[in-house]
């Protein structure tokens, strides 16, 4: 297993509208009814997206980017990590040491977290 500790931070509350616009086919990727939002974390490092990730291709659901999804946990509950192509080759608005997690609940108001708090990931080892 490995872990991300991260700094919560606050983002720029726009994913929240593309998992509700598009949350059947977040659901059909990740098995997840995705709350509409994402908590970021800022690492202290890059983060590199593992082989294997899964994929949702803007093809797949009508939507305008393709985006990585790493199956995580957070304090027990079955999440993702979201990261866009373009976050991901740096051409986003999103450096490579945040990451985006989402769960089925608001992780900032399940855990009642704050900007400025610590948060591990946990993302299970391959195979």
């Amino acid at each position: 297993m490995t872990e991300l500790v991260g700094i919560v931070t606050t983002g720029l509350g726009d994913c929240g509208q593309w998992i509700a616009l598009h949350r059947a086919a977040y659901a059909r990727k990740t098995g997840l009814q995705l709350f509409p939002g994402t908590l970021n974390l800022r690492l202290g490092v890059p983060f590199e997206l593992p082989e294997g990730s899964l994929r949702l291709e803007a093809a797949e659901y009508g939507g305008r980017v393709n985006v990585s999804i790493v199956p995580c946990r957070v304090r027990g509950l079955p999440a993702v990590i979201l990261r866009t192509d373009a976050n991901e080759d740096g051409s986003g608005p999103h450096p490579r040491e945040i990451i985006e997690v989402a769960a089925e609940v608001g992780l900032r108001e399940t855990f009642a977290l704050s900007d400025g708090d610590e948060l591990t990931v946990h993302i299970p080892l391959p195979g």
